[in-house]
């Protein structure tokens, strides 16, 4: 486990009490002990409930009072009464013209205050102001949850490996079938109060590149028997020992993947793999993507692989993929829409996906179409393409005839391996014979949020504003750069994303040199790593809980760091997923009060701009703390979260994060005095053995 995060960081100021004076703090501590022990054999039975009672108490005992001996006051005292009288007199005098003094040099002070002084005291006021409403956030959160804290302990054995949301057992018992209990299905009644410890023999992933071809077996629920089982080219790709399992997709000894790859590449009618990018390819969706190699080979070529597959309970395709930091995440497409807007991805690949295009009327196949660009290309590997039977010539011939009527054009099939590339001209629809199914969608129809919405039987996306084909984009990595007419179908105009991009440039800096310092301290070189050239190689997997335009995925790859990013958009805030898209990367919609379809354990960092105001203003169904345990379900133990949010919320934040015994600082932005950065670690906890 890490230290904590008590070192300090040149041009970052730390609003924290100086830890250097431990020594004169206990030293009080014991003072005040021993006061508490002396006030309490005096007046244990008079409690101190308000400082007020103790500024307007009545000193006096009796009616006359006690002079210090004790002794009774005579009340018959003549002269020297009269004279009391006069001097008490004499001093209520004073005391009015002092005051009138006060106030009449208060009013001409205020009057002559300047600008400056005015923003001073407003800027005070607010810091007041903000106290306040964080007291107040804080006493909410306590409230309307305690119940939750004091009982949170470490979750059980057999919840190592937890998805929430994913019961399949649970789904067979409402009766859903064929496919259709791999759906899913959440709710608050779902949601586990308790914090997951790591596996046994669980260890750090090594840092990227090393970690993409040579992972720890004890990190994934996967076992020597399921590698055995698995089909012929995952095993020839795959080495597994006692304690690592080694991917060989980047060898020179092996070149099965490179093949395939390139053989996709002379389909299409390039020269190779590294030719995508010059034909508009960026980004792909890998459906039923294995264990990633596909989009680890592409990876070289600048090319975005988002894997998705279905959940597994053991030996998953999602969690091998981003153990070895690539893109990925559970989703099921049998019968509800991806969380993704419709064009989207510019190639869709599915080799021996498990996928059953044919069935279900095409929906499926419709909905491959929604999320795909214009001109983009579909490859489809399957033993039904060179079948032999009449059954499966049969089902080849539907899926080749249901293609043709979304306007996909077969560019060429070679062995088990197909390519189509999507029409990008809108009057292909129109021209269909009889005007062949599906219909296409109306102009009302919302494909820009579809959060887990029924499959739709109709071509999405001819309407869009968006439509525009892969060859007239830019290609990567002008492609981030969109340009006038572009930013104006999102509603934005060139100096906000100018300075938007500005200002994330400066915060990942920030953040890089906040970041570097505590992480190569405590870790400098891990066994059987390279020495990277810091701060290079130390975060690979990240998630942006609200990434806005998708500036800090841009300002990260600018900066040359070798990570990707998980884009989230919150369903609560504006919608710029489709925009994140447009730029060349990939991200989904989401609810936060819901669980994030990944396993435990799957990223390095987690980055939170601007959530916990945009959830806490609204009524919603899940707290705060809520969002916390859910984001230590899915970080790596030692990994990183940066919440950057306003005052009030970060002090309420860090009150809750108490409770996840996460280490935690606050750290002020110097150009931002309302905000804060709230830097967390979580430490190494594992479950110990037997």
């Amino acid at each position: 486990m890490s230290r904590p995060l008590y070192r300090g960081v040149s041009g970052v100021r730390t609003p924290e009490h100086n830890h250097d004076s431990w020594e004169s703090h206990n030293k009080d501590k014991l003072d005040k002990e021993d006061l508490d022990k002396k006030g309490s054999s005096n007046h244990s039975s008079l409690p101190l409930k308000s400082p007020l009672k103790l500024l307007f108490s009545d000193n006096s005992h009796s009616k006359f009072g006690t002079n210090e001996n004790g002794y009774s006051s005579d009340p018959l005292i003549g002269t020297a009464r009269s004279r009391h009288k006069l001097v008490l007199h004499l001093l209520k005098c004073s005391l009015v013209f002092l005051v009138i003094l006060a106030l009449a040099g208060s009013f001409l002070w205020t009057v002559s205050i300047s600008t400056t002084s005015r923003g001073q005291i407003y800027h005070g006021y607010r810091r007041l102001q903000e106290k306040l409403v964080s007291d107040l956030l804080d006493i909410g959160e306590l409230s309307s949850a305690p119940s939750k804290m004091k009982e949170l302990e470490f979750c059980s054995p057999e919840l190592e490996n937890y998805v929430p949301c994913y019961n399949i057992s649970d789904n067979m018992g409402l009766g859903n079938s064929d496919g259709d209990q791999l759906d899913r299905q959440c709710g608050p009644e779902l949601r586990q109060n308790c914090l997951i410890l790591s596996p046994t023999n669980y260890k750090i992933p090594l840092r990227w590149p090393t970690g993409r071809d040579v992972i720890w077996v004890a990190n994934v629920k996967i076992t020597a028997q399921e590698v055995l089982s698995s089909g012929s080219l995952t095993k020839r790709m795959m080495m597994l020992d006692e304690e690592q399992i080694s991917f060989r997709s980047a060898s020179l000894m092996f070149d099965g993947v490179e093949d395939y790859s390139h053989q996709i590449a002379e389909m299409i009618g390039l020269r190779n793999e590294s030719n995508f990018i010059q034909a508009g390819v960026r980004t792909i969706l890998d459906i039923g993507c294995g264990y990633g190699s596909f989009g680890a080979h592409l990876f070289q070529s600048q090319l975005l692989t988002m894997c998705v597959a279905d959940y597994e309970p053991s030996g998953s395709q999602v969690q091998l993929t981003l153990e070895r930091g690539l893109p990925a995440m559970i989703a099921s497409i049998t019968s509800k829409q991806l969380p993704f807007p419709s064009l989207s991805f510019d190639m869709l690949h599915c080799a021996r996906c498990g996928i059953d295009w044919d069935q279900k009327d095409g929906l499926l196949l419709i909905e491959a179409d929604r999320l795909l660009k214009p001109d983009g290309y579909f490859v489809w590997t399957s033993p039904l393409v060179n079948a032999r039977n009449k059954d499966n010539q049969e089902r080849w011939k539907v899926i080749h005839d249901f293609t043709e009527n979304l306007c996909w054009e077969m560019l060429s099939q070679q062995d088990e391996t197909v390519v189509w590339k999507k029409t990008s001209k809108r009057n292909c629809y129109s021209s269909r014979k009889n005007g062949s199914p599906p219909p296409l969608c109306g102009r009302g129809y919302d494909v820009e949020s579809p959060y887990y919405r029924d499959l739709k039987n109709c071509i999405a996306g001819t309407h869009s504003s968006r439509w525009i084909s892969i060859d007239k984009r830019a290609t990567w990595p002008s492609r981030d750069n969109l340009n006038k007419e572009e930013l104006a179908i999102h509603g934005l105009q060139s100096d906000e994303i100018m300075e938007d991009n500005e200002s994330w440039r400066t915060t990942v800096q920030n953040y890089w040199s906040l970041l570097s310092p505590l992480i190569f301290s405590d870790h400098p070189k891990r066994p059987g790593e390279e020495d990277p050239p810091p701060p290079y190689n130390m975060l690979r997997n990240i998630l942006d809980m609200n990434a806005h335009f998708g500036g800090f995925n841009s300002a990260l790859l600018r900066a040359g760091k070798s990570v990707w990013v998980m884009n989230v958009i919150p369903i609560s805030g504006p919608n710029y997923l489709p925009l994140i898209h447009d730029r060349g990367y990939v991200g989904v919609l989401h609810d936060w009060c819901e669980a994030f379809p990944t396993y435990p354990r799957t990223y390095d960092l987690v980055h939170a701009d601007g959530l916990l105001s945009l959830e806490t203003s609204q009524q919603r169904r899940c707290t705060m703390f809520d969002m916390f345990i859910e984001i230590d379900r899915i970080l790596r133990p030692e990994g990183w979260v940066i919440i950057r949010d306003t005052i009030p919320i970060v002090e309420s934040a860090r009150a809750l994060i108490a409770r996840l015994k996460w280490d935690a600082r606050v750290v002020e932005i110097e150009s931002d005095s309302h905000q804060r950065l709230l830097i967390c670690q979580k430490p190494f906890f594992k479950r110990q053995a037997n």
